[in-house]
């Protein structure tokens, strides 16, 4: 175990924290337009499509700032910027680090978790969508 991968993990995990805290923002300005739209009757639990615009605004969210400079808030707080190996961090990289953020940390962080067993520090979906996270420069 390399723990002197413990204040890089720290530091993404306080990032992602900002960044849910937006998030969450941008989700319960959403959630009350579609409550105002509904004359005030709020959407029954469970109802497919707004758990799909959740999900689609979260994705964008992510997809968004990742691939247009590599940064979310949190991150830019937090000065860590996400690039591909090769340089340039196009949508379609960006989706598949999502997908794979999701599916890796689903269990209990372990992708996360990973950077602590990696000798580069990067985290399983860093590995499976060719990305790294770096220190941002700067501002």
């Amino acid at each position: 175990m390399r723990f002197a991968a413990l204040p890089a993990l720290l530091r993404r995990l306080a990032a992602l924290c900002y960044d849910l805290l937006v998030l969450t923002g941008v989700v319960m300005a959403t959630s009350f337009g579609v409550v105002v739209s509904r004359a005030g009757e709020a959407v029954p639990a469970g109802e497919r499509w707004f758990q799909a615009l959740v999900l689609a605004q979260a994705a964008a969210y992510f997809i968004g700032f990742w691939s247009a400079g590599g940064q979310t808030p949190g991150m830019r707080t937090w000065k860590l910027r996400v690039v591909s190996l090769d340089g340039t961090l196009k949508p379609g990289r960006a989706v598949v680090r999502l997908v794979a953020a999701i599916a890796t940390n689903a269990p209990a962080g372990a992708g996360l978790l990973w950077m602590l067993a990696s000798r580069d520090g990067r985290a399983l979906h860093d590995r499976l969508s060719g990305t790294i996270v770096v220190r941002a420069e700067g501002r």
